[in-house]
């Protein structure tokens, strides 16, 4: 599949965009196992203009994890073209713009997936920001505002004709949030459209090896993205990866082979970020202690295993009480076992295969 001219190989999976997540240590720790493009947390268009430094340090990339993305939001078209034109400077790969995020603080302003209340303006915005920049620009968005009004067939060529490169399709409305299932029905419409020629991206529920398969074969999609399945599990890329070339499990990955993985990660961070202005140190630690997997190791094994997690960030690597809980936690079995994590703060349920959060149904 290619993007313009940024060549992703057959079965591409993509690191989705994730506020809070998919900051420069995930993305590069995602890219390590095997994710063929990432993308940065969505940078506000607002901010961005507005020279806000918070935003701003959202920009900052490495060739390490390239192609790149970097993602966008906002209502107005003249603001959304000048942050599009800051953004390029920062040299990423694609420029992405988000019209999915469904959350109030962005979708109820009219920002996001409430952009698929004002599809005029959705399409301005849209061909005004691919006409401001030379990069290729993409759309990110939902299936439509709710269950009665699912138009992404016929939106899908609306963007297709303002010049996207590619578009990538989340399985629900945003009435849905992140509750129920992901429908994939409607972004196998879009993929099989005969008038539809731009790569199309599948991305909702994809919480394994064998669904990522079916939505390559069944949906015909260019391309799939992974987000919540990703949490506390970066190793899923490889776990697809393997099952596609293959047709097989990828066998168990021991958790001292993961910590390894973290180990030279946080070496290789230290040299990719150590020019910026944020504390190296936070920047390290903020992905991992919001992920659903710094919690199951807490919970399992305790403030010692929590004192072996700041022994590898603190570039104390490998100490002797490190080992030990290693080898206590692959005693629980529980690694790659977890039940589904579900979630019900503020109406939603991310029912994955994925680390346990602590909370069940």
């Amino acid at each position: 599949m290619k993007i313009g001219q940024i060549d992703l190989g057959k079965y591409p999976i993509l690191l989705a965009p994730m506020e809070d997540v998919t900051d420069p240590a995930f993305r590069l720790m995602c890219k390590r196992f095997g994710a063929d493009m990432v993308y940065t947390e969505f940078v506000s268009s607002d901010a961005l203009i507005r020279a806000v430094s918070k935003t701003a340090q959202k920009l900052s990339i490495s060739d390490a994890e390239r192609p790149v993305a970097i993602q966008i939001y906002g209502k107005d078209t003249e603001t959304m073209v000048e942050a599009a034109k800051i953004v390029e400077q920062a040299q990423p790969d694609i420029l992405d713009i988000n019209f999915g995020c469904p959350v109030k603080r962005v979708a109820g302003k009219g920002a996001g997936a409430g952009m698929l209340q004002n599809i005029p303006q959705m399409l301005e915005i849209t061909r005004a920001v691919v006409d401001a920049v030379k990069i290729p620009v993409t759309v990110k968005t939902r299936l439509g505002w709710d269950a009665n009004n699912k138009i992404i067939v016929e939106l899908a060529e609306q963007l297709q004709d303002c010049g996207i490169a590619a578009l990538t399709i989340h399985g629900r409305t945003r009435a849905q949030m992140y509750t129920g299932e992901a429908d994939w029905t409607l972004i196998g419409e879009v993929k099989n459209n005969p008038r539809m020629h731009i790569p199309i991206i599948g991305n909702g529920d994809v919480t394994t090896s064998q669904r990522c398969k079916e939505c390559f074969d069944r949906y015909g999609v260019d391309a799939v993205m992974i987000g919540r399945a990703s949490f506390g599990r970066p190793w899923i890329f490889k776990e697809m990866k393997h099952y596609l070339e293959t047709g097989e499990e990828l066998p168990p990955l021991s958790f001292e082979w993961c910590m390894e993985v973290l180990r030279q990660e946080v070496i290789d961070l230290k040299i990719v970020l150590w020019s910026n202005a944020i504390l190296f140190e936070h920047r390290l630690r903020k992905p991992l202690f919001k992920h659903p997997s710094y919690h199951h190791i807490q919970q399992e094994c305790g403030e010692k295993a929590y004192n072996s997690i700041n022994d590898i960030m603190s570039l104390n690597i490998y100490s002797s009480s490190t080992k030990q809980h290693i080898e206590r936690y692959q005693a629980s079995k529980q690694l790659l076992t977890a039940p589904p994590c579900h979630n019900h703060q503020n109406g939603r349920n991310a029912d994955m295969r994925t680390w346990k959060c602590g909370r069940r149904p």
